[in-house]
């Protein structure tokens, strides 16, 4: 798995067709929470889940504040490693039973993960099955503007190649969120965030 080779610190790139490719942020994702992260820690207070949790940094950030967290990711190397650094997490996709439905209090979509499944609007009607009423999802999306883009991804590092996937990118304006009402939009150390309250 591609993503896996990623977050062990090889030199990694997103490709997607019709746009430049971006370089993965593996060594945020591998350090502790901080600059831009501090917006979504302070947005949860109560249990959350990180879907695509990734190394676990804000896992770990979370119940380091005694806030209740659970991470989700398909990557076994991402599961490892949340692990290692004390964080909770299972293997499992977004889209599979997941515990606790219908009963957290935030949904984390960090790091551009609106964009798993290639349909945004399909992962928030997901979001919105986990959310308890008035629960909220946090996302990062992209800055205003940026339109919505979907297509097939891949990972990259140097010499390698992985299979494509559905993906999409998408500022906070073009997202198609049904049963949410938007709370606010903040830019921080150069990312963008946006929250969103469960009707």
């Amino acid at each position: 798995m591609m993503f896996d080779q990623a977050l062990q610190g090889r030199p990694s790139w997103l490709d997607l067709p019709g746009t430049a490719p971006r370089e993965l942020s593996v060594a945020r994702w591998q350090a502790d929470a901080d600059g831009g992260d501090s917006v979504l820690l302070d947005a949860c207070s109560g249990p959350t889940l990180d879907v695509g949790c990734g190394p676990g940094r804000l896992v770990a950030a979370l119940l380091a504040r005694q806030v209740q967290a659970l991470g989700v990711d398909v990557s076994p190397e991402a599961i490892r490693r949340t692990t290692e650094r004390g964080g909770i997490a299972i293997r499992r996709d977004v889209f599979d039973l997941l515990p606790g439905e219908g009963r957290w209090q935030h949904v984390l979509l960090a790091d551009g993960n609106i964009g798993i499944g290639g349909d945004p609007a399909a992962l928030l009607r997901r979001v919105h099955q986990l959310l308890k009423p008035s629960g909220t999802v946090v996302v990062e999306v992209e800055q205003p503007g940026s339109g919505l883009t979907i297509g097939q991804a891949r990972v990259r590092t140097e010499g390698s190649r992985g299979d494509w996937f559905p993906w999409a990118w998408s500022d906070a304006e073009s997202l198609t969120a049904d049963g949410f009402f938007l709370l606010w939009q903040v830019e921080r150390a150069g990312r963008w965030f946006a929250c969103w309250e469960r009707l």
